[in-house]
């Protein structure tokens, strides 16, 4: 969904440049940041713990047999409960920093989510002003499971998987007490991610995220 550039860094493994299709940069990436790690890992077999410089700080990934744990930054302006009026239309959303900007909302029916319509609303809210964020739906399916939807600014329509907005309702989940961590998260695209953290007075401690990352290919830009 977005261009990742890989560039030299003085204090990290590699430094990671996150570019949306809109043109526009990120500070993060969760799935993003995974891949990129995997990259670095098959250029460097020996190397089995990777640090990457992001614009939202410096962060750790473990290699692992099954894929990649990334050890995440704590994430800021966590919010309960905030209403927004839509045209005149209420909407309960929660809203968390994961490195992008999130909204979360809750959902029983995730396939009768409202995507289209009210993604690009939410997303552009003046409460979001002027970044904007990215807007999760998120149902709760189990003590520690989540299945979730998201609607990606800069992609302006839903993608099959966000690393950060995964994280983001993980999070959310788990203060409103709907789920405990690890919480086991399940994506549009099929694949479950592990969001792992310690609920504090004040906020998330110990948070990473792990899933898949697999090499598939490679090829050569000519500029």
């Amino acid at each position: 969904d977005g261009l990742i550039l890989l560039q030299r860094s003085a204090r990290a493994d590699g430094r990671m440049r996150f570019f949306n299709p809109d043109g526009q940069p990120a500070r993060m990436c969760g799935n993003g940041a995974r891949c990129l790690a995997r990259l670095i890992h098959e250029l460097a077999p020996a190397q089995r713990c990777v640090t990457l410089e992001t614009d939202n700080g410096l962060v750790a990934a473990d290699i692992l047999a099954d894929g990649v744990r990334l050890a995440l930054p704590p994430p800021s302006d966590c919010r309960l409960n905030r209403i927004l009026d839509l045209a005149g239309r209420s909407c309960r959303v929660h809203t968390i920093d994961t490195g992008v900007p999130h909204a979360v909302l809750e959902a029983e029916d995730l396939e009768s989510a409202d995507l289209a319509g009210l993604g690009p609303a939410i997303r552009r809210h003046p409460m979001f002003a002027p970044q904007g964020a990215n807007v999760n739906w998120m149902a709760c399916t189990g003590p520690d499971a989540i299945a979730v939807r998201t609607y990606e600014r800069g992609v302006e329509a839903e993608t099959p998987a966000c690393g950060t907005g995964i994280t983001a309702c993980a999070l959310i989940a788990a203060r409103l007490g709907r789920a405990a961590p690890p919480v086991r998260a399940r994506c549009r695209h099929g694949d479950t991610l592990i969001v792992n953290f310690r609920l504090s007075a004040d906020g998330f401690e110990g948070l990473t995220l792990q899933g898949p990352a697999a090499f598939t290919s490679a090829g050569r830009l000519e500029l």
